[in-house]
């Protein structure tokens, strides 16, 4: 009697496990590189829109800093350029006020003594000397014209008239008026004294006469 053991044969190709190829196992691998190399080139994508978007944004923040540096960076040179231009005024004004010479407080002395009726034409200044040409109408402007040349002490006394000569000035039909020609020569005090107190001024009359 022959006995067949079917059941060995059964188990053995049972046991035989279904597998892939190689073709398979290649194409799964390029697959599986190709997914990974797409999900890296779109984070690196990703990445570098959000970089660029980030230097965009601080470009338009540095372009506006840029924009209102340089807007006060007008306004600083413009303060300073008017600073300077203050700078200058302020020094010239202080030149012009260390510079006034004798010449400068003589003219200022002359023109405030003068009374009224009384004009000048001629004044001459020659180391202390002072030599003062004019016409007057009366002799009582020519007598205050001195008294007020005399004070204030810029001025040496006694000033002297050396000169009046009286003309008479017809013009047509009109009445004639006396005009008197005088010459008055002075002394410049010291250049410690200075003219402080002003004289009497243009129309006033000298001291004690009312």
């Amino acid at each position: 009697m022959i006995r067949i053991n079917l059941l060995g044969t059964e188990r053995k190709q049972a046991k035989k496990a279904p597998s892939f190829d190689v073709g398979q196992r290649l194409t799964v691998a390029c697959s599986l590189i190709l997914v990974s190399a797409v999900v890296g080139i779109g984070w690196w994508y990703w990445t570098l829109q959000n970089e660029s978007t980030r230097v965009d944004n601080e470009i338009a923040v540095k372009t506006a800093e840029a924009a209102r540096l340089q807007s006060l960076l007008l306004e600083v040179q413009k303060f300073e350029a008017q600073r300077t231009q203050l700078q200058q005024r302020v020094q010239l004004i202080e030149q012009l006020r260390s510079g006034q010479s004798v010449p400068v407080q003589l003219l200022d002395h002359v023109s405030k003594s003068l009374p009224d009726m009384l004009w000048l034409t001629d004044l001459n200044q020659e180391g202390g000397a002072v030599t003062i040409q004019g016409r007057s109408t009366t002799l009582i402007a020519l007598s205050d014209f001195v008294a007020n040349l005399g004070n204030g002490g810029f001025l040496k006394k006694p000033i002297d008239i050396v000169n009046s000569v009286v003309e008479n000035n017809r013009s047509g039909n009109a009445q004639s008026v006396e005009l008197i020609n005088f010459t008055v020569k002075a002394e410049l005090a010291s250049a410690g004294r200075a003219a402080g107190a002003g004289p009497a001024g243009r129309g006033a009359p000298p001291p004690g006469r009312k």
